[in-house]
């Protein structure tokens, strides 16, 4: 893997590994949203991740990363990112965020989704709507000769024209043999030109949008990330590769490419 302008390029090998990958993710993350119900609590979720890494012969990628002890991120509610699976139950009217990675032949995939809990107010239908919708426009942007802030400066102004804001401590990231490489991908326009995306990048593109304020803080545990004012907030996400012909997803499971919240 070569290192080039300061982001990682990846050959056709490396990225049929990573479209393996982020495959194994999605596929795992259809069962996921298959169990997300009332009633269920969300460690069974994570159970039934690590259950299908296994299956898979592959390891959960987030297990033990940078020391985080679980195969899946389980943000509910008002949770940003990075929530844990515990014994609490999920309830009719909550949301529910999974954000899921594995490591297959040494590459990472990387996706996330938020999905309804029995039947959900308007504005949290409406949330989980523009966000993975606005997934969808930061995708359009990830085309070799783009800024790389184009594309959060697409998420942002749709986000914002639907009454909604960006949370800006967390961003995207290039994704390969590491979770996180160059470049970062806010979900907003920093003010400033980054870097010019070519192909053969591969990124994870991920908004986290809110209800109500962008400000979010860390609880006790280290990890989860609430939103300061209590209001809830929505992820999802797709790892992508730079192409000749276009933005390629490379989270699509057998079930194929599925829009959870088409109006």
């Amino acid at each position: 893997m070569k290192k080039h302008h300061g982001a990682f390029i990846k050959n056709e090998r490396e990225i049929a590994s990573l479209r393996e990958a982020n495959r194994l993710v999605a596929n795992i993350l259809d069962a996921v949203g298959d169990m997300v119900a009332p009633g269920v609590p969300t460690m069974r979720l994570e159970e039934l991740a690590r259950g299908m890494c296994d299956g898979y012969k592959v390891k959960p990628a987030f297990l033990g990363y940078q020391g985080y002890p679980f195969a899946l991120c389980c943000s509910v509610n008002e949770q940003v990112v990075h929530g844990f699976p515990s014994a609490r139950v999920l309830k009719e009217g909550d949301i529910v965020s999974i954000d899921m990675g594995v490591v297959f032949e040494g590459f990472v995939g990387d996706s996330a989704r938020t999905w309804p809990v029995g039947t959900v107010s308007d504005t949290a239908a409406k949330l989980m709507r523009i966000t993975e919708e606005s997934l969808y426009r930061g995708i359009e942007k990830a085309r070799a000769g783009n800024d790389v802030y184009d594309i959060g400066a697409s998420i942002q102004e749709y986000v914002e024209a639907a009454g909604f804001n960006v949370v800006r401590r967390f961003v995207g990231h290039g994704v390969g043999a590491k979770m996180h490489e160059k470049p970062e991908i806010p979900n907003f326009r920093p003010g400033m030109r980054g870097m010019t995306l070519q192909n053969g990048m591969v990124i994870a593109i991920e908004p986290m949008i809110t209800v109500g304020g962008h400000e979010v803080k860390i609880l006790d545990d280290n990890w989860t990330a609430v939103t300061c004012d209590g209001q809830y907030a929505a992820h999802f996400e797709h790892s992508v590769a730079i192409t000749p012909a276009g933005p390629e997803i490379l989270s699509v499971s057998d079930r194929g490419l599925v829009r959870h919240c088409s109006e």
